[in-house]
């Protein structure tokens, strides 16, 4: 896209083009370098895609109206328009002195750098920052090293999010916080973190359970089985005749907070096969005389 060109200019048309207007000056510009029409040309090829790109915001009401409003700052990845126009109006409020919206939220940059995923909420309240930073249950684990723009602040603040976070939990840093209201100390900067459902992992406290399948054969024989842990994967014994749904537990192995450790539980899944013979469906007919008792005797409802 341009740098120095409005997506109007682009298309050679005026900010009040109608949608019609668009339209024909989009097709007259696309067929004018089609690479087809301009085979081997990359100076024409660069300009149908900047013209491609430029009609595809502008073809679309929403996409316009932000490209409007906005600027080039609506062009990026996960824009939220009401987002920024929440930031512009606290924006104003602070500069004229007045009292700070108590309930928008800004959504800032992605507040995680390397391969880390997030996003980052702000609030202004006084001249205080509130943050919210959402968290994979991996990085509660090990801890997570975030980095948070704050409202008029030229440098990112790094904050280290320590082990065994959960919803809810809050980080205050004293005087990091947006300036105060004329000349008032500036505020804290607040972080409040969310830590989002691991698929396959469930939460209590600092205890963690894994539901981990296991063969018949397995169950009835006992076997010594890897489990992943968020730590690497450990060996454990499945005792012989293990019932589905019993939970093994490893001391130790959970969510570490401070001077606390919680354990991890392994929950067996017995899995039937998925293929079968007739010789093993015998042997299972057979197997019923080895129950010592009716096992359906103590469902009363």
């Amino acid at each position: 896209m341009s740098k120095t060109k409005s997506l109007y200019d682009v298309l050679g048309v005026a900010s009040s083009a109608t949608d019609e207007q668009l339209r024909a000056s989009y097709r007259k510009l696309a067929r004018k370098f089609h690479p087809d029409v301009n085979p081997g040309d990359e100076k024409a090829e660069e300009r149908f895609k900047e013209i491609a790109s430029a009609y595809e915001v502008l073809s679309s009401k929403d996409k316009r109206k932000a490209y409007d409003e906005f600027g080039e700052e609506s062009l990026r990845g996960g824009f939220d328009p009401q987002q920024a126009r929440a930031y512009d109006q606290w924006k104003e409020r602070r500069e004229q002195g007045g009292r700070p919206f108590e309930s928008e939220y800004i959504n800032l940059e992605d507040l995680f750098g390397g391969n880390m995923g997030g996003r980052a909420y702000v609030s202004a309240r006084g001249a205080d920052i509130y943050a919210v930073a959402e968290l994979d249950l991996a990085q509660v684990a090990h801890g997570a090293e975030v980095s948070v723009n704050t409202p008029g602040s030229s440098k990112p603040t790094r904050v280290r999010i320590p082990q065994g976070a959960d919803t809810g939990s809050t980080i205050r840093l004293k005087g990091m916080g947006g300036p105060g209201v004329g000349k008032g100390p500036n505020g804290d900067l607040l972080i409040e973190t969310r830590v989002r459902p691991h698929p396959l992992v469930t939460r209590d406290g600092l205890d963690l359970t894994l539901r981990v399948p296991i063969t018949l054969s397995e169950a009835i024989n006992g076997a010594s089985i890897e489990v992943p842990t968020f730590d690497g994967s450990v060996k454990v014994s499945v005792p012989k005749g293990s019932q589905n749904g019993v939970k093994l537990r490893l001391r130790g192995r959970g969510l570490k907070r401070k001077d606390k450790q919680g354990d991890f539980y392994v929950e067996l899944d017995v899995r039937m096969p998925d293929k079968s013979s007739p010789e093993f469906e015998e042997s299972l007919r057979a197997s019923d005389a080895l129950y010592s008792h009716p096992i359906r005797s103590e469902v009363q409802l």
